[in-house]
């Protein structure tokens, strides 16, 4: 007997037994897993993750004016849409395929207490009900939060402590985070995001929506949201760069997994419906993690700092846009993301649909 068919044999000798009973076979030459790598076809067949149009949510800016469509230096192919073209556009890409958009607002005027985020003429309200009025039926998700609408920047309000030190108040924010959630459901939207990380926001979001009567509309936290470095270049598409210090002290530190999960742990309590962890090319842990724990949906948040890398090095030749996007989301899907919040939406729903 030859080497080869010495390795053979040995190969096919049964090692162990499965659950079942049977002989397990293992080992090279018997085990070839090329074999099902060999044709696009048949990697296709054994594909074990798909990336879907359904799995996408758009995230779009919306601002003051008429006629506006504001290209975003820092997020090639993004823009601040007025709400006149942001209708256009969102009906474009709905009949493209695309159910689902998350509406960040830049409104006309700031202050202390981010009023124009709960105010019914806020820019987001605008928005929501002029895509009503043009008989858009997708998923309208709202972001709830206070730093695009406050002078200083900040996600909640703001009191000097007893030693002089500014403070983002939690409670006194909530509050007013409860409210805005409320106007958005009143404008129409399916679903509200609070992303602001104060504790017990989406407990009061929950019963404000339900003593407001709209016990049917969603909560999707931003339940396990890190004080990332990914996010600069959103903060120039939203003008909420903070204006004093940092974020700190209510977004998570990054280097912490084990808190992600009791901070996700008391979202579900109080009444989330999706859960979602930000960013998320370098939290595969933590979606994994809170996949493993619970059943019900779970968003990742693909952040501009994460869009704006793939952008730049495209830009230069030193990678392929599309195959870098389509592996970076589907491996999100793969680490346990069932929705995924890309600013790559458009573009992706349109690549599955086979164009260019």
């Amino acid at each position: 007997m030859n080497a080869r068919a010495a390795a053979v044999r040995a190969a096919r000798e049964p090692r162990a037994k499965s659950e079942y009973g049977e002989p397990l076979m293992s080992g090279y030459p018997a085990t070839r897993l090329r074999r099902l790598r060999r044709t696009p076809v048949l990697r296709d067949l054994v594909r074990e993750t798909v990336l879907r149009v359904d799995d996408l949510i758009m995230p779009l800016f919306v601002c003051p004016g008429q006629g506006v469509m504001r290209p975003i230096a820092a997020m090639p192919g993004q823009f601040q849409f007025s709400v006149d073209r942001l209708v256009e556009h969102v009906q474009g890409w709905a009949a493209g395929g695309l159910k689902a958009f998350l509406l960040f607002g830049i409104p006309s005027t700031k202050d202390a207490a981010g009023s124009e985020a709960y105010a019914e003429s806020g820019i987001v309200q605008e928005a929501l009900r002029a895509l009503r009025r043009a008989g858009v039926t997708a998923c309208l998700i709202t972001d709830v939060c206070l730093c695009e609408y406050t002078d200083h920047g900040h996600c909640g309000v703001v009191r000097r402590g007893p030693s002089g030190a500014l403070s983002v108040d939690n409670d006194a924010s909530v509050q007013l985070l409860a409210r805005a959630a409320v106007s958005h459901a009143q404008a129409g939207a399916d679903m509200v995001a609070p992303s602001d990380m104060m504790d017990g926001r989406v407990g009061a979001i929950r019963a404000a929506l339900d003593e407001a009567g709209f016990d049917e509309i969603g909560i999707l936290a931003y339940a396990a949201k890190f004080a990332s470095a990914m996010y600069g270049p959103f903060r120039e598409a939203a003008g909420s760069a903070p204006q004093f210090g940092d974020r700190r002290g209510y977004q998570m530190d990054w280097a912490n997994g084990r808190e992600a999960i009791r901070e996700v742990a008391l979202d579900v309590a109080e009444g989330a419906d999706i859960v979602m962890v930000k960013p998320a090319l370098g939290y595969g842990d933590i979606i994994r993690a809170v996949r493993e724990r619970w059943d019900l949906p779970i968003a990742a948040y693909n952040v501009s700092g994460e869009y704006s890398m793939i952008k730049a090095a495209a830009a230069r030749g030193w990678l392929d846009e599309r195959a870098a996007v389509e592996e970076t989301l589907t491996g999100l899907r793969r680490a346990g993301a069932d929705l995924i919040v890309t600013y790559w939406a458009a573009d992706v729903a349109r690549w599955l649909a086979g164009g260019n």
